[in-house]
């Protein structure tokens, strides 16, 4: 207790703004709830890196479809 939020946001490399953003963002959050967020976020990451691959593959097999046109 007693430390004070910009001395706590340069020991751990965030500036002030963020803090206060993630603060409003978070607060009143349970840790379940936290812990269903980082779930699903994970989730969209890798949801999101399939997409990518999947849409890389999709113009590689265009372009192959192409050329032989």
């Amino acid at each position: 207790m007693g430390v004070k939020v910009g001395e706590t946001c340069r020991k751990h490399g965030v500036s002030e703004p963020t803090y206060y953003m993630w603060k409003n963002q978070f607060n009143g959050m349970t840790v379940p709830h936290l812990s269903q967020l980082r779930e699903l976020q994970e989730k969209n990451a890798k949801l999101k890196r399939m997409y990518a691959d999947l849409a890389l593959m999709h113009h590689a097999l265009k372009d192959v479809v192409d050329r032989k046109l």
